[in-house]
């Protein structure tokens, strides 16, 4: 039972908060030193003071609870579930002050976009926005992919006593190694690895693409962070048609594939495992499931006049596949080519690969792969033991980290986060359609504010309605922490706020009690009567 907050238990909250303040404080160093770098004195003085700022309020914060307990399951989730929304208004404050946002809600959507990775960017002049701020934005990413907690934990913040209670409060269930803190330095470092190396072939790209050194450097490391955070976002306002590189959309290609695979199948593949890869559950449905859209979306394009030339379709439609099956949000077509030529039949295809997603325990969003492979295998269970004698026993088993046996629990948790995504989209799309907008725009970008997609139908932009605003930013942050815990965070707050019964006194208790015996026999009731004239 979901218990109030209790006074002790709202400090160790706010203490852990405080320092994960800290820990974003620190990180404001990255686009302060860039500014510095390239001589972009205001920017650099900006993020300095925020730095101060939000190193002082997270120092305060500290102090409310100097020495916290271990925490238990309803303590993480509350603190996992406030932190990706207190963390955010927190970034949003340097963005605010930069001069290219209408207000400070625009720049937190803009940072609640960034932590989600979903990568929808509600930016003024995005061409012009400092090397310091974009730098910002792409942090914000790299955070928000690998898990505010994830980083937390990989730095210790939590002590060396930590249970799975943190770390699986993000959507993440799944051990790499027997410790926590071990599984967490190793997702640290396979995506410096990864993103690093990506960063120097895409830097290379960018030299060869007429770009100085410096300025290739800042964007292979920004494309490569928003590739394997499957967050999306570009420095530029075109994405990458700025490019108009098929080299640099490959490596991105590969960059959001990966990103999209759960972190515990590198480690098998590491172990030279490859048979366990190929036979997860998670890697089969992705091939059967983005195969069947592909084909799908194939035979939709054809029936209109996208499918004139052969290598708009192979180039453009392959590249908007994996961008939204990874939840990326990359785009190589305008939004104008995306509502115009891309019929509505393809629109709807891209919004179900964005729904469904990626892996679970990887930096994508969505429903995610292995919840729709549970949901389908438990479903033709239901078949077999409609037609099998009632003597038979169906017996479902599955392959993941080795064989499983499909339970009611498993199936029921996958069909509960199924509906709970349904359900919130739904929820946006009416929203969206209420303020006059498209029937298919709102679904699309209901879905991907839900999913943290990014491939927006235009919706989501400075001119959007604030209350839009809010339930979009509301769908990003349910979406990322798979609902779950921001249902536990507002089931403890709504049950802090409801009465309490007065207390009854123990000799009124005794008094009730004692009556209540005595009352079982005539003798004991004629007594009851005289004590009561």
């Amino acid at each position: 039972m979901w218990q109030s907050f209790t006074l002790h238990e709202l400090r160790i909250v706010v203490h852990y908060l405080g320092s994960l303040i800290q820990l974003l404080s620190c990180m404001m160093l990255v686009p302060c030193a860039i500014g510095a770098l390239f001589g972009e004195w205001e920017p650099a003085a900006r993020y300095l003071l925020s730095l101060g700022a939000s190193l002082t309020l997270g120092s305060a914060l500290r102090l409310f609870c100097i020495q916290p307990p271990r925490l238990n399951r309803q303590q993480a989730l509350c603190i996992t579930g406030l932190a990706w929304i207190v963390l955010a208004a927190v970034a949003a404050v340097p963005l605010h002050f930069s001069g290219h946002y209408a207000g400070y809600l625009d720049a937190l959507f803009e940072s609640v976009s960034g932590f989600t990775t979903t990568g929808v960017t509600v930016t003024q002049d995005l061409n012009h926005l400092s090397y310091a701020d974009n730098t910002w934005r792409f942090v914000t990413q790299l955070i928000g992919g690998l898990g505010l907690i994830v980083v937390a934990l990989s730095l210790g913040l939590f002590g060396r006593r930590v249970d799975a209670s943190l770390y699986s409060s993000e959507g993440r269930s799944e051990r790499v190694l027997p410790s926590v803190i071990e599984t967490t330095r190793f997702i640290i470092r396979a995506t410096s690895l990864i993103v690093f190396a990506a960063a120097f072939v895409l830097a290379a790209l960018c030299l060869l693409l007429g770009m100085d050194p410096l300025r290739s450097l800042l964007h292979g490391m920004w494309l490569s962070i928003a590739g394997f955070a499957t967050g999306g976002f570009a420095p530029m306002s075109s994405s990458m048609m700025y490019y108009n590189s098929v080299a640099m959309e490959v490596v991105l290609m590969v960059l959001m594939i990966f990103g999209s695979i759960n972190f515990i199948l590198f480690a098998e593949v590491r172990k030279d495992r490859m048979g366990t890869f190929f036979r997860d559950v998670e890697i089969r449905t992705m091939f059967v499931w983005v195969t069947a859209m592909v084909v799908v979306l194939t035979v939709s394009l054809c029936a209109s006049k996208a499918c004139d030339d052969t290598g708009f379709l192979l180039r453009r439609g392959l590249f908007t596949v994996v961008s939204t099956f990874s939840t990326s949000g990359f785009q190589v077509l305008t939004t104008n080519q995306m509502m115009t030529i891309v019929p509505s039949g393809a629109l709807l295809v891209l919004a179900l690969l964005m729904a469904v997603g990626g892996s679970a325990g990887s930096t994508s969003g969505g429903i995610k792969l292995a919840r729709i492979g549970i949901i389908s295998r438990s479903v033709l269970a239901s078949f077999k033991e409609a037609l099998a004698p009632d003597s038979s026993r169906i017996v479902v088993e599955y392959r993941h980290l080795g064989r499983r046996r499909l339970s009611p629990e498993v199936v029921k948790e996958a069909m509960m986060i199924f509906i709970l995504f349904v359900a919130v989209c739904t929820i946006g799309a009416i929203a969206g359609v209420a303020y006059g907008y498209d029937a298919v725009a709102a679904i699309i970008d209901s879905v991907v504010m839900t999913s943290n997609g990014g491939v927006s139908s235009g919706i989501a932009s400075p001119e959007m309605p604030t209350s839009l605003q809010v339930v979009y930013i509301l769908q990003m942050w349910a979406g990322r922490l798979e609902f779950v815990t921001l249902a536990a965070l507002l089931i403890k707050i709504a049950v802090s706020f409801k009465p309490k019964r007065k207390p009854v006194p123990l000799s009124e208790l005794e008094s009730l009690e004692y009556r209540g015996l005595s009352a079982k026999n005539d003798e004991g009731r004629a007594r009851c009567e005289r004590d009561a004239e």
